[in-house]
């Protein structure tokens, strides 16, 4: 499966932003999917996931409340909703696309995205 994400962009501090992940290739539905971003200097780590119906999600804590994932199968696009962003947010965004059940580490996920750049500004 192939991923192209899209969405980021300038936000200030307070705003929303959605970013989507386009996939193409094998079934969508048959992956569970991942949100996962990286910040300058620091390691990629977990955002949000869902699986492979969309029934459940779970979601970082730093995120939760705040950021909602979704998909749709139809389309094969799989969405992060962030809401009341903070400066700490500010990373580049990268989805991913595990053919199991999914999870909150990187090292399960087969494909990725090439990743877009969010940055909040204070």
């Amino acid at each position: 499966v192939q991923l192209q994400a899209s969405g980021g962009g300038l936000v200030q501090a307070g705003g929303s932003l959605r970013l989507s992940c386009a996939a193409s290739g094998r079934t969508f539905s048959s992956y569970a999917m991942g949100w996962f971003r990286q910040a300058p200097g620091k390691e990629r780590e977990f955002v949000a996931g869902i699986r492979r119906s969309g029934g459940t999600t779970y979601y970082a804590d730093a995120v939760k409340g705040r950021f909602t994932i979704s998909r749709d199968n139809a389309k094969n696009t799989v969405y992060l909703q962030m809401n009341s962003l903070k400066p700490e947010d500010t990373a580049v965004y990268y989805c991913a696309a595990d053919l199991s059940v999914g999870s909150r580490y990187d090292d399960d996920y087969s494909y990725w995205g090439q990743g877009t750049l969010v940055t909040v500004s204070s």
